[in-house]
């Protein structure tokens, strides 16, 4: 299914193109993705749209393989990217969950104001980026993934979240097809 419009209930969620998590590696050129995501939080906010800038500042108590328990990082590791700019209508929020919407309020802002589709861009593609998107899905969201606006540390997982995991849960554009659908006049019902 292809995307035919960006109504003006749809919120640009912003994953994780923070100071921290933009100094990794990562399969794409990481000043790219972040011009890219620039370009759209600046059609958003041109367009009175939801913009939501969600950084991670640590991780939950739980468990895990790489680590036992809680983990704080300094600042300023969740420091959201200049480039991205700032807005006094921007939700933010700061989380320790891999999901934006995750124990932060997020939804219930959402839901506030109106918002029905979420377009996600951002970091990594295979953590923040499906998770964010998994959970706007159960929630009743249309879900968006801008494929050249999102990356991860390994390409095959990039490629897999886009070509297998997203399909599932919504539709995947590219940042030219989104910023297209933006200042068209709304579909007629």
């Amino acid at each position: 299914m292809t995307l035919e419009e960006i109504p003006a209930t749809s919120a640009l969620l912003v994953v994780d193109l923070q100071h921290g998590t933009t100094s990794a590696p990562s399969a794409h050129p990481i000043d790219e993705i972040v011009a890219r995501a620039a370009r759209l939080t600046d059609a958003w906010r041109r367009t009175d749209r939801t913009v939501v800038l969600a950084s991670v500042d640590g991780t939950p108590p739980g468990r895990t393989t790489y680590q036992d328990g809680a983990q704080n990082w300094p600042e300023p590791f969740a420091t959201v990217r200049p480039e991205l700019g700032s807005d006094r209508d921007d939700v933010r929020v700061v989380r320790r969950s891999w999901s934006a919407l995750a124990g932060t309020g997020l939804h219930e802002e959402l839901a506030a104001r109106g918002v029905q589709q979420v377009v996600v861009v951002g970091l990594a593609t295979s953590f923040g980026v499906e998770s964010t998107a998994r959970a706007s899905y159960d929630l009743g969201y249309d879900v968006v993934v801008v494929s050249d606006a999102v990356t991860d540390r390994s390409r095959e997982a990039h490629d897999h979240v886009l070509s297998r995991v997203v399909p599932a849960l919504g539709r995947v554009a590219t940042t030219d097809e989104v910023l297209a659908l933006v200042d068209r006049p709304p579909l007629l019902g």
